[in-house]
């Protein structure tokens, strides 16, 4: 399964402490957006579960019947580019696209352009400014987490 999930980019302390967030066992009565709005700087509950849902995504948290509960899996740049590669949403694709000259997140976009799904284009008139911004948090993402860099204001492979 693929994540759709693209938040604003963070240092990897931010994911870190809010890992730390998230408990070692799962609570049914635990609200882990809560809790990673107490333990951060996120103002807003909606932004919270995105960082939940992203966790998850990278294999640092995980769901069960009983609740999410915080995994054992390291949290180091090569195992979250990994995770990232596989797990989230246009990650290899926009990896590919830079790789071929996209330098920037408006080329960057438009070479992922048709990977977007139909029905997302359909459901929302504003379809093209998400996944633009999607991109970008993508992109900044790929920086911190060592598959791109920035030279010069644009993005290039660092693999």
């Amino acid at each position: 399964m693929r994540y759709k999930v693209a938040p604003p980019a963070r240092s990897l302390d931010f994911l870190r402490t809010a890992r730390t967030a998230i408990p070692l066992v799962p609570d049914d009565k635990a609200d882990c957006c809560a809790a990673i709005q107490r333990a951060t700087d996120v103002d807003n509950r909606e932004q919270a579960r995105s960082y939940l849902t992203f966790l998850q995504a990278l294999g640092l948290v995980t769901e069960t019947e009983r609740g999410y509960h915080r995994t054992r899996a390291e949290l180091n740049r090569d195992a979250l580019a990994t995770a990232a590669r596989e797990r989230v949403f246009l990650v290899a694709e926009l990896l590919d696209a830079v790789a071929a000259g996209a330098d920037s997140p408006g080329t960057a976009f438009e070479g992922v352009r048709e990977e977007i799904p139909r029905w997302e284009r359909e459901r929302d008139p504003e379809w093209e400014a998400d996944w633009r911004r999607r991109v970008e948090h993508i992109l900044e993402w790929a920086v911190r987490f060592d598959m791109l860099a920035v030279e010069n204001d644009s993005f290039v492979s660092s693999q």
